[in-house]
């Protein structure tokens, strides 16, 4: 998969991840599109998929859904953070 159709959910507001999403199904050939996030992030990448799904494009399938934890290095040593990545095919 490509760089490009991979959505990093962060701190910005949800529907800017939703236009994104749209805009990257509308304007390309891409099939698929994945959304990751970790931690708190995780429930907005959930409404992130159903928002987009429900409301621009009824056709958006999940193709799968794939929950990890992952162990990052910190300032107090490694952390488990868990993680998700949904992916949205047409």
């Amino acid at each position: 998969m490509s760089e490009e159709n991979i959505i990093f959910v962060g701190k910005k507001p949800t529907m800017n991840y939703v236009l994104a999403i749209v805009t990257q199904f509308n304007n390309s050939d891409m099939p698929r599109i994945v959304i990751k996030a970790r931690g708190k992030a995780i429930s907005k990448a959930v409404d992130i998929a159903e928002i987009t799904k429900h409301k621009f494009i009824q056709t958006a399938k999940y193709e799968s859904i794939k929950l990890d934890t992952e162990t990052l290095e910190g300032e107090n040593g490694p952390s488990n953070v868990s993680s998700i990545e949904i992916i949205l095919a047409k």
